[in-house]
């Protein structure tokens, strides 16, 4: 659990924060199904690699988590590594690390592995087909509906799969399961749209170009704000039905973290990120809100 722990906090901020607080076994399940992601989107933003040699990535790692051997997994790793997969020192440590991440993998419960191993696969097959459209290394979507298919394949998948995790061994949210499952995408959405207008400048130069031409920029803010008022609706759902105190906080720490982020976006422009103080701040105002049993999310639908 400890070297677990050490890939989180080195592959990601946002995460590294919230799902220390879900409940076990969730907890588990989530750390482990986030680094397996974070591989496949290690493969989808290597930009130095030709497309070619990311979609091969991209469909070698499908392919060893639907027939894992741990030579196959020690085989690839070494490969995927030889060819200097990230400039992120965290991630290049966490593609030397694939064989311990899926021995970690395959032995949580059935459930919870068949989950995460089909939407892991869904999510890693959407990432190439949208680096296959690349042309000259620079990936350009067409419009807001191109866009949301982007998101979905890269996030709304990952929505959905967390959605199986809570739900998984908890009979009394069975009630709220459909409303939950009809915002899991888009709550998703909303988090990878509030990433793309805050990383434009950056993703420029790194071959992708995720805000669609001729879709005004204020269009793509008003898609995050809806989406952002779904991922409350979701959160609060599930602080309704009384699920696990990590839970919620799991959901609401992103969302209202993404919100601040939206804000600040729109006033400063982008590239523009909210200070460790501020996160402090919000994590410190959720906490109070659990606690007196207050809404989790002050964003509203």
């Amino acid at each position: 659990m400890a070297k677990l722990e050490d890939l989180l906090e080195k592959t990601s901020r946002t995460f590294a924060l919230s799902i220390p607080v879900l409940p076990e076994p969730t907890r588990r399940q989530v750390m482990i199904a986030y680094l397996l992601f974070r591989i496949a989107d290690t493969f989808e933003d290597a930009a130095h690699w030709p497309p070619g040699r990311r979609v091969e990535a991209l469909r070698e790692f499908q392919e060893l988590l639907s027939e894992f051997t741990p030579a196959e997994a020690a085989w690839l790793s070494g490969k995927w590594l030889a060819a200097d997969p990230s400039p992120n020192p965290g991630y290049r440590e966490l593609i030397g690390d694939v064989p311990f991440v899926l021995d970690a993998f395959f032995a949580l419960d059935p459930a919870a592995a068949a989950s995460v191993r089909g939407h892991v696969i869904r999510s890693a097959g959407g990432m190439a087909r949208f680096v296959a459209r690349s042309h000259d290394g620079v990936l350009v979507l067409k419009d807001i509906d191109d866009l949301r298919a982007y998101c979905y394949a890269v996030a709304g998948i990952v929505g959905e799969m967390l959605t199986d995790l809570f739900l998984l061994g908890r009979e009394p949210l069975a009630a709220i399961a459909p409303s939950l499952r009809e915002r899991a995408s888009t709550f998703g959405e909303a988090l990878q749209l509030v990433n793309i207008l805050k990383d434009v400048a950056t993703d420029v130069t790194e071959g992708r170009s995720f805000l669609p031409r001729g879709v005004p920029r204020s269009e793509v803010f008003e898609l995050a704000r809806r989406d952002l008022g779904v991922a409350a609706e979701y959160t609060l759902a599930l602080q309704r039905a009384e699920a696990p105190r990590g839970i919620v906080a799991f959901c609401a720490l992103p969302a209202e973290l993404a919100s601040a982020t939206l804000r600040k976006v729109e006033e400063s422009g982008p590239g523009s990120k909210i200070s460790r103080l501020e996160v402090f701040a919000i994590k410190k105002r959720l906490d109070r809100a659990l606690d007196r049993g207050e809404p989790a999310v002050q964003s509203r639908p």
